[in-house]
This record gives structure tokens, sequence and C-alpha cells, in this order.
């Protein structure tokens, strides 16, 4: 395997040396995306061809092997089955592989085979050295039967072109319904030939997304004349089936050469479907197509530009912007319309309505990053959620193709749209927002009415209520600074409150958050290493990790430790402890220092803590040494799931220089920065740009910072401050300044 990641690394660093360069002199970005990053171990990410936040991710789908195959494709695989449509990225739980089709010669085959043999079915072997995987565009060829695969995209349609050996067996190409990723199962599947070039159907299916609608339509380059349905194994006669397992087969004969495909998909009808087609890729240029899902990738990478003479530094970075911007997905037709929660259909929608919606993990440091990078889509993203809050009664938990999957805790819906309130965004209905957040915070759900009645969670009543508790104080914290903005004094006045319901929590004889009981007593045994998966009180983690997610009132926090110097003491503890997680620990809990995990979400922030002590020089510590250990330019370069982006995200703004702890106060603490300098477009024809000087390896210590030429002692900076647009200029060096932002007026604020 190392001899393939140095390979893999040559070919880049050579591709960015010596590829093309844009108008002004500089490397093509796209040079330096690898999207094998995170293709490896646990970071599940999507590996295939798409445009920005697109509907359509079509890739390679391998035949699944276990948990690391979430997103159908893993970098340990050789085995192939074919190449779908949809996929999700980084993701925990599989699902989509909607609509697979597979390219092969010889007799009809509709079984997929085996990963030991799998030319008993239609899949093939694949190696990587006959692969191109870039923004935008996928490519493989096929190792038993020569067949080469080029995919591209547009928003909501796949752009498939086959190239057939001239060979004495027929050419042939499967559309299979049956088949899908992870958890998904499919309910209902429909295929029809409409006449000799077009295609269309559904597929209707359930596992992570309960209820899961897709509508396609298929065009084809060449007369589909030959043409079979089967009902799984069985033959059916006709132009059409509507079963559980459909599949048709196109049979194109010898010497066919080349024949492409567009696929288009759509949440309403296949005639969207067909329009989608017509509307997005009218003609047979693949290279046209591509090109311009290249343009669209290069133009959104390009929103921060960086220098560094580090080629492999700039390929991760690079790589986790190309990942930060694959999801949230569009989930709608190109005129607009959409199929809501409720399966009403919504013609022509005022906003985009987006789907993929992995709130518990994008609040963090993904959103916050959007509100810098992605300020145009952030109206949009705000606008799908108040929809679902209209259609389902409550904000979106965890979002999947139109349905609620209630994944993960808390109501992380609002601190994103708190977020965008205190930021000043104005496209989307400000009462009707902090109306939605109200009421979801108000359900009896998940602990909620015991939360409400009691203050608390009762842990031998609820799974998990450490955690559940605990982000409900992050997004009431939300709640109430919403509220504050929107001069709802008695709605601040409430939350606020509620936002301070963390402290029951906390035993300060042992300094962890631990579960209570009904009659009000800890729960008893106590081993705050122990972490039983989704069966005790914490949430993918244990007491060590959840000490820490107060990110709303961290100034709190640090009281209830008795200051400043119990709780540094306590946070320089988290990184070098060791302990046991148990057997039943959640594979989620990687990325390991001490019991610091960076490869799950809820610790994202803690890094950043030590400023709010007056000790911001630990941060720059910590968060050096966990880019440089956890974020590689190899297969296995995310040392866990990359959930939408959001690990991802954590290091494109990490390596700015600060992180946004409070999701929703827009205030940025600062840590180190990775590069000599970052050109950020901020929009409005304005950049923000963040130098440092002296940087390297050794200098990650902030020595001192200059704010558009100006001295700034504040260890923070303001989101206000960012989108104005600037210089901010560290000085760095290879030991602490300690007196830098030291002082309390200097330390970040809460809110």
């Amino acid at each position: 395997m190392k001899k393939v990641f140095l390979f893999s690394g040559l070919v880049f660093c050579l591709a960015a040396c010596n590829g093309p360069k844009n108008s002004g002199g500089q490397a093509d970005v796209l040079n330096f995306v690898d999207p094998y990053i995170g293709s490896a171990a646990h970071g599940h990410v999507f590996v295939g061809a798409s445009v920005p936040f697109g509907a359509v991710q079509v890739g390679p789908t391998n035949i699944t092997q276990g948990w690391d195959w979430c997103s159908g494709y893993n970098y340990s695989d050789s085995v192939v089955r074919g190449f779908s449509q949809l996929h999700l990225s980084g993701t925990g739980i599989g699902d989509l592989g909607d609509i697979l089709m597979m390219p092969y010669t010889g007799k009809i085959r509709t079984n997929t085979g085996t990963q030991q043999n799998p030319t008993s079915g239609y899949s093939a072997h694949y190696s990587h050295s006959n692969e191109t995987v870039a923004p935008g565009y996928y490519a493989v060829q096929l190792r038993e039967n020569k067949i080469d695969v080029a995919l591209t995209a547009s928003e909501r349609v796949a752009f498939h072109e086959y190239t057939f050996p001239v060979s004495d067996d027929s050419a042939r190409v499967i559309i299979d319904l049956e088949q899908g990723i992870g958890w998904d199962a499919r309910v209902k599947t429909s295929l029809k030939r409409l006449n000799d070039s077009t295609l269309v159907g559904y597929r209707f299916s359930k596992g992570w997304a309960n209820d899961q609608q897709v509508w396609f339509a298929v065009r084809s380059s060449k007369p589909i004349t030959n043409w079979a349905l089967y009902d799984s194994l069985v033959f059916k006669s006709g132009d059409s089936l509507t079963s559980q397992r459909t599949k048709g087969v196109i049979s194109f004969g010898k010497d066919v050469g080349k024949v492409a495909f567009k696929i288009g998909i759509s949440p309403i009808s296949s005639e969207n479907a067909l329009a989608n087609i017509q509307a997005e890729i009218p003609d047979w240029n693949f290279d046209a197509a591509k090109n311009r899902a290249q343009d669209l990738w290069r133009t959104a990478l390009s929103k921060i530009q960086i220098e560094t003479p580090d080629t492999a530094q700039k390929r991760v970075f690079y790589t986790a912007m190309y990942h930060s911007m694959i999801d949230p997905a569009l989930f709608n037709d190109h005129d607009g319309s959409y199929r809501g929660t409720d399966k009403k259909v919504y013609d022509k929608a005022s906003f985009q309505n987006y789907t993929v919606f992995s709130l518990w993990d994008t609040y963090r440091a993904l959103n916050p990053l959007y509100t810098i990078i992605e300020p145009n889509r952030v109206n949009d993203f705000v606008n799908s959620m108040l929809a679902i809050y209209q259609q389902q009664g409550k904000l979106p938990v965890w979002h999947l193709m139109g349905n609620e999957t209630n994944c993960m805790v808390g109501y992380s819906a609002a601190p994103v749209i708190a977020d965008a309130i205190v930021k000043g965004f104005d496209g989307f209905d400000k009462h009707l927002a902090l109306e939605a957040m109200i009421k979801t915070a108000n359900t009896d759900e998940f602990g909620l009415k015991f939360l409400k009645e009691l203050g608390y969670i009762p842990a031998d009543k609820e799974n998990e209520s450490v955690s559940k508790a605990l982000e409900y104080a992050v997004d009431d914290g939300s709640i109430a600074l919403a509220a504050k903005h929107l001069n709802r004094q008695d709605v601040y006045d409430t939350f606020s409150k509620r936002a301070q319901y963390y402290k029951r929590y906390f035993d300060s004889t042992t300094g962890f958050m631990r579960g209570v009981m009904a009659d009000g007593k800890f729960r008893t045994p106590f081993n705050p290493f122990q972490s039983v998966h989704r069966e005790n009180d914490y949430t993918e983690g244990n007491a060590w990790q959840y000490i820490w997610l107060v990110p709303q009132d961290v100034h709190g926090l640090i009281g209830l430790f008795g200051g400043d110097e119990g709780f540094v003491t306590k946070l320089d503890s988290l990184f070098v402890v060791k302990g046991d997680l148990g057997a039943q620990a959640s594979p989620d809990i990687s990325g390991l220092i001490g019991m610091y995990a960076q490869g799950n979400e809820p610790e994202h922030h803690v890094p950043y803590l030590y400023g709010f002590a007056g000790q911001g020089w630990k941060t720059a510590e910590k968060v050096h040494e966990i880019a440089t250990k956890f974020f590689t330019d190899k297969p296995d370069g995310i040392c866990g799931n990359d959930d939408c982006g959001e690990m991802s995200g954590w290091y494109v703004l990490s390596s700015l220089g600060f992180y946004q702890v409070n999701p929703s106060n827009g205030v940025f603490v600062f840590g180190t920065p990775f590069f000599d300098k970052a050109t950020v477009n901020v929009g409005n024809n304005k950049t923000f740009v963040v130098t440092a000087l002296d940087r390297s390896d050794k200098n990650i210590y902030i020595q001192s910072v200059k704010l558009n030429g100006r001295a700034y002692t504040k260890s923070f900076i303001t989101y206000k401050d960012i989108m104005n647009g600037g210089t901010l200029e560290f000085t760095m060096g290879g030991t602490p300044n300690k007196s830098f932002g030291a002082a309390s007026a200097d330390r970040p604020m809460d809110q």
C-alpha cells in the first residue's frame, strides 16, 4: 500500500507542478485535488463525478463489504458492480446507490456476481492504475473486457460514455434498479422504453431514508433496439416492467464502439427528469459537459487561494475544500420544483431546495465556513430547512432525500439558522425562523419533555441523556442569540436559562459531565473512559470527550472548574490521558490524542478553548498536531468519517488561523495559520487576506497580529471584520508569546 500511496502522491505532484496554468499564471487549482484522499479506511468519501452541491453524484459502486463502503466505494477494493447516479459522502450510514448502470460483454447476466468471482455476474475488476479521479470527472477501464468508462455530470444529469473494444461478443449495458448501498432496500421499481433512444422509470426504496422516491430518464446516443426486461433473474416480455427488482438489458451487438448515456434524475417525475436533461445537457458533447463541470469546481475551489511551498499541503487543503462542497445536495428540478417531506409537489419554488443535511456534524465548522465562502447559498439552505419545518412540524435533524431520519441528537438546525440571523443574512423570513426554532425546541421527543419539566433528562429514562442535554443547551443558546438579535427579550430570557442546564450534569467531585438519574443522583458506577455505542449516557463518546460540549458558555464552564487554572489543567489532561474505551465503543471515536477524538465531531472546537482561558498558544500546539497527524494526502488521509464535509471543513477553517467556537455568535478564535498567505473571496468584490510572517513547521506560535495594518491584541476576530475585507497579518515564532491574548479584554466572547 505504501508504494501505491507514494506513486499517487508523485502523480499529483507532477500534475501540480507541470499542469495547466490559469490566466494569472498560477497552477490550475484542480491539479491539487486528489479525490482518493479519504477513500480508504474510515473516511467514507464519495469518489466519482459531480458539480458543487449538485443533485447527482455519479460514480463507481463496489460490492459492499462492510461499514467502510458507506459511500459505495473504498480504495482497498478492486471490483466494481456498476456506476450509480447517487452517492453519499463521508457518512457513517450507507444509502443511495440508485439507478446502477454497468457495461459488459458476452452472454446476458442480470446477477451482480461476487467479490471472489465478479464475472459470474456483470461485475468486473479494475485497478487504480487504470482509473482517473478528478473534480467533475471519473474514468476507468474494466479489466476483463477492456471497456473504457468515463463519467461527468451537471447539477441533475449524469453523463456516461462507454467505449467497447472490437469483440466477437455482444456489447451490453444493464440498468439495475434492485441494487442500492448499505441499508438501502428497494420497495418498488419501474422501467419503460419510450422509444429507441429513451427509457424512463422510478425507484422507490426504504433504508436510512425511510421513503426515498427518485424518478429518472435515460437517453442513449445509439438506438435501443435490442431490449430485454427482467424481474431479478426472470425474463419478462414487453417494453415496461414494474416490480421490486426491475432490471433492463440493452444489447448493441458487435463493434458498437463508443456509446453515451445521459441520466436525468428528479424528485417528482420522469417527465421532469427528461426536462432536466434538455435544460442542462441537451447535446452529446461529453468534453463540453466535463469542461463545464470542472469550470464550476475551479470557480468554487478558487474562493480561497493559498500560498505555500508545500505541494502535499496544497493537496490536503484543496481536497478538503472539494469535499466540503459535495453536500448539501440540490433536491429539486431545473425549474425549481421539488417534492417536500410531506410528499406534496411544490412547483417552481422561489429558492433552491437542498437535502443531505448532516446537521449534528456540520453545524460546528462547515456551516460557519459556508457563511464566509458560500454566502449566496446560505439563504437557500435556511429556506430549505424552513420549508421542511412547515412540512413536518419541526426543523430537520438529519434530512435525506425528502425524509427525516432523526439521526443523531439535538436539533442542530437551530445553530445554523441562528448563525445566519446573527450574521445578518436576510433572504428568508426571520420571524418564521424563530418560530421554527422555538417550536422544535418545545416538542416532547427524545427527552425534551423531561428537560422542560425537570431541567434535566433522567439517565434511567432516556439513552444518551448527557449528550442530548448538552446538545440541547448548545441549540438553546443559539436560539437565545437569534432572539436577542430580533429584539425578543422574552424568548431570549427563556432560552438563555435553558442554555445553562448543562450545569446540572457537572460533577465537581470528578470534574465530568455525568448521567443524572430520576432520583437526582449521579449514575453509578462511573467510568469516564467507558463508551457503549448508543446504550449509555454519551453519543459516540465518553465522559472525557463530553466535558467540553459547552461552546455557548465557555466562560461558564471555566467557572465550574474554579477558574482558568483548574480548567486548563483538566484540558491539558484530555490530550495525554489513556484509558480503555471498551469493546462496545463506537468506531467513530477515532483520531485520538489522549482522549481527544478528532475523528468525531463533538470535540472539533475543543483545541480552541485554551484561548478563553488566556492560553491560546496551547491551541496553536494542539491544532498544529491535529492537522499534521490526521490530515494527509494519502488515501487514508482523513482520520474518521468526513460526514458530508465536516471533517474537511474543520481543516479548511482552521488552516486560515481561526475557528468559530460558538456556532452562532460570529466570533472566530485564533489558532495557528497553516499557510504563508491565504486570500479569501468574501463576495461583493472584496477579499480577506491572511498572511503569516515567518511561519514554518516550528514557528507555529502567534507573536503579534495586525488587522488592516494596525496592531491587534485580541485573540479572535469577528465575522463582520472578515466580510468587510482587508488583511489579517500574523507574525509567527518558535516559542509562545504567552502574553498575547492573555488579558481578559482580549479573550474570546461567548456572545
